[in-house]
């Protein structure tokens, strides 16, 4: 355990003096933990393609409380991604050379990350019907706040001069980071062209992915964002970012058995071999089969 520990504390800042930090470090894993165990449940966030649909005599929802789709995304990503521009444009990175890089380069990966997401949304996903602005509003609320406490608490552990960790991963966490969102970018490109129709009002097709690791994971692109998060963490190396990564994992983890479950429910002739989240492995994700 002592060596764990030491572990530990070589890769991770000391947590900087903050109740806030430390609380939302906590909730921050719980709250995205119960959210997998959703998602195992069949509980599905309401814009999933997994959730019940309504039906025809239920009532519909006040116009101005939907939104279409595609516009719901934009609400849902635009101000994590302005947080994080406004962030890197605004505060001065002059200081120390690792702990100002370090910022630097978590405030341009997440930057970079809800960019991606702006865009693809803008020019590459295809949508059809609408989204609750009460779905899109506190998924907004959620990745901006997360934007906020990374950055927020890296300026924190600068500030208080915390030592720096004896293992630098900066590099390592970049790396990894451009992995994950060219992985998740190129088949999110993949899935893309599986759609027949989107904004145009036509009934939504879907087809059984293929290309790229869909030969071998349903969702490769859950993966890859898993991958995006845990370099950020590794840049930022601090107990928060590690905290949303792990969250991030969880819930990713009960969304890619969902998408497989849903798969195998309608088509026959899903192929067996192709898991759920990592290659080749055969475990909880698939044992509810």
């Amino acid at each position: 355990m002592e060596g764990v520990m030491s572990f530990v504390r070589g890769v991770i800042f000391q947590p900087p003096p903050s109740l806030l930090v430390s609380a939302m470090s906590v909730v921050g894993v719980v709250s995205l933990g119960n959210a997998g165990l959703s998602e195992l449940r069949g509980n599905h966030m309401k814009y999933s393609k997994f959730a019940a649909q309504p039906s025809a005599s239920t009532s519909p929802s006040p116009s101005w409380s939907s939104l279409p789709s595609r516009t719901g995304m934009l609400v849902a990503y635009t101000p994590a991604f302005l947080a994080a521009l406004s962030s890197l444009l605004l505060l001065h990175h002059g200081g120390d050379g690792a702990s100002s890089s370090r910022l630097f380069l978590v405030e341009s990966a997440l930057a970079v990350h809800f960019f991606k997401r702006v865009f693809e949304t803008l020019f590459v996903h295809k949508y059809s019907g609408t989204m609750a602005a009460g779905t899109a509003i506190p998924i907004s609320v959620s990745y901006f706040s997360v934007t906020a406490l990374t950055i927020y608490t890296q300026i924190l552990t600068q500030e208080a001069l915390l030592p720096e960790p004896a293992m630098d991963l900066r590099l390592y966490g970049v790396v990894l980071f451009l992995i994950g969102i060219a992985g998740n970018f190129y088949h999110h490109y993949l899935l893309s062209k599986l759609r027949s129709s989107g904004d145009d009002g036509k009934k939504k097709e879907y087809k059984i992915p293929k290309g790229g690791m869909f030969e071998l994971v349903i969702c490769p692109h859950y993966l890859f964002e898993i991958l995006g998060f845990y370099g950020i963490a590794l840049i930022s190396q601090t107990l928060y970012s590690f905290c949303v990564a792990v969250g991030t994992s969880l819930y990713l983890m009960g969304r890619s058995k969902a998408t497989r479950e849903w798969y195998l429910s309608k088509f026959d002739y899903f192929p067996p071999h192709v898991k759920a989240l990592i290659p080749f492995v055969f475990w909880m994700i698939n044992q509810c089969e």
